[in-house]
């Protein structure tokens, strides 16, 4: 009788794997959240606002102090005046902040291929958030189009910090004034760009808005207002 045959030798165990799960984030994310401003954010704001005035090369008018923001930005809820969306950042999820009954905030994360360096970050470092970083703010409040009989925020000003440029952070935040706006009915969001900006020119342009050649910024500052009987 033929001998059996000998058993089949064990199979090797299996490698281990060497991908990376489904499951895992690929690249480097960077956790966003727009909420809205409180009072304790003016040393930030302050200094937003300078490098603002640095970038558009006025800071022959800047004048602000963290001062005269605190006496005027935050007399009025939300909406009905001077209203600021901060754009936060950080590596890590965010904590949750207090309900708000005015805007909840907006929570997000995109995934870079390369890490985000923030040179700033300690200066601009939100208090009591670990690692969350201010990464920049828009600025708007109600006007009025009579043409068609609703109110319409005006967008005085939007800045993003200069690592953060040109990752979608600016359409991010011009996307939660316009979102706020369809909320109230509101009829339309308007603002002025530089015309010697062309790149934001052309932003403005690719978030469908129109860029009014036929209409220019008239302005009326203190200094004229000290002579009234030149008015008429």
């Amino acid at each position: 009788m033929a001998a059996a045959a000998p058993p089949p030798p064990p199979a090797p165990a299996p490698s281990p794997p060497t991908g990376v799960p489904e499951s895992a984030p690929i690249g480097h994310p960077i956790f966003y959240r727009i909420r809205l401003a409180t009072p304790a954010d003016v040393p930030h704001i302050h200094k937003l606002i300078h490098q603002m005035a640095v970038f558009e090369r006025l800071t022959h008018l800047f004048s602000a102090t963290e001062s005269s923001l605190s006496t005027t930005l935050f007399n009025s809820p939300p909406f009905h005046s001077f209203t600021i969306f901060l754009l936060e950042v950080s590596r890590h999820p965010l904590l949750p902040l207090p309900p708000s009954p005015h805007f909840t905030p907006i929570e997000r994360v995109i995934t870079r291929e390369l890490p985000l360096i923030d040179p700033e970050e300690d200066q601009f470092r939100s208090m009591g958030n670990g690692d969350v970083v201010v990464a920049g703010f828009v600025l708007f409040f109600p006007n009025y189009s009579t043409f068609l009989g609703k109110p319409g925020f005006y967008v005085e000003d939007l800045f993003v910090r200069e690592c953060y440029r040109r990752k979608g952070f600016g359409r991010i935040l011009l996307t939660a004034v316009a979102k706020q706006a369809v909320k109230m009915d509101y009829g339309r969001v308007e603002w002025a760009v530089l015309d010697w900006n062309v790149n934001a020119i052309e932003f403005n342009e690719l978030m469908g808005a129109k860029v009014l050649s036929e209409w220019r910024i008239c302005r009326l500052t203190e200094e004229n207002w000290n002579e009234p009987s030149s008015w008429w």
